[in-house]
């Protein structure tokens, strides 16, 4: 019998604005983030595959699913890590992203990490 504690991964999350490749007048704002996942849990678990909820703060909402992160299913062992940056491209100068990572562990069980709810924002935009 397994317990929450033997399947635990940990997100932390960095956003970046990137105006060099931005382009407001065409609605075009380009961030970037690195996920910092940790097992905290007692069983080694592999990432298989990502789900993200992008929302722009005009109504519009993308779902992007994939296998991995960055063309890789990272395995933790209890205590390790993995870090990784990717972007996307917002049409709005703020939003924010969701999701989840579809985890495997070695005794079997599979099991979501839940990606908490993060801010992409514009310096400047938000009060």
């Amino acid at each position: 019998m397994s317990s929450e504690s033997d399947h635990n991964i940990h997100i932390d999350v960095e956003t970046d604005y990137i105006p060099e490749q931005s382009e407001p007048e065409a609605n075009r704002f380009v961030f970037t983030y690195t996920i910092t996942l940790r097992n905290d849990g007692k069983v080694p678990a592999r990432l298989m595959t990502r789900h993200w909820v992008i929302n722009h703060a005009n109504g519009k909402i993308e779902e992007v699913r994939g296998e991995g992160v960055i063309g890789e299913q990272p395995y933790m062992r209890p205590g390790e890590g993995f870090r990784y940056t990717s972007g996307t491209i917002l049409e709005t100068p703020y939003g924010d992203m969701n999701g989840s990572y579809r985890m495997l562990a070695d005794d079997g069980v599979e099991f979501d990490a839940e990606i908490p709810a993060f801010s992409l924002t514009m310096p400047n935009t938000l009060h």
